[in-house]
């Protein structure tokens, strides 16, 4: 199965669980990785190049850190402008049915902040919701997500095996 991992990071230089699960990935047989805002540091994005990699692989991993309970702008914008209508939607666009999506997000705040009872109030998983339902209007089978919580206090050790997680379940 091909893989193909588009990340979206703001401030990816500076990011400490992203960039540490990037650095996983690189190498990775079968596995592409795709940094969007390395790729288009003009937010200008390449539609037919962005459709290509998406029709090369099985599974499509967004990897993003949370940005005020949702994706990074940059990432928003590739989807209103490469999940077009008549390519990723509407009768003519089936161009990714069939394909598994998955997210991996990072969070600032720990576990115990995302439920009814905690400061956000909601989960992650329920957070991701628009996400998901975007993936089954484009036809594909959402896999579950893989999250890290808490990352402004994440130990070393922890981040380590963050990482190899990740790596797992992008190839699982």
């Amino acid at each position: 199965m091909k893989t193909l991992v588009i990340i979206t990071h703001p401030n990816f230089e500076q990011s400490v669980v992203n960039k540490r699960w990037t650095e996983e990935l690189q190498g990775l047989a079968d596995v592409t990785v795709h940094n969007l805002h390395a790729a288009y540091p003009t937010e200008e994005i390449d539609v037919e190049r962005e459709h290509q990699l998406m029709l090369e692989h099985d599974r499509i991993v967004l990897q993003f850190p949370f940005y005020w309970y949702s994706s990074p702008p940059l990432l928003k914008k590739w989807q209103d402008h490469v999940l077009t209508y008549g390519w990723a939607i509407g009768s003519e666009g089936n161009k990714l049915h069939g394909k598994e999506l998955m997210f991996a997000v990072s969070t600032g705040a720990p576990k115990e902040n995302y439920h009814a009872e905690g400061s956000n109030k909601y989960t992650v998983e329920e957070l991701l919701r628009p996400l998901e339902a975007t993936g089954n209007l484009i036809g594909t089978l959402v896999l579950p997500p893989f999250i890290q919580y808490g990352m402004m206090g994440i130990s070393e050790e922890e981040l380590e095996i963050s990482a190899r997680e990740y790596a797992k379940a992008v190839l699982a």
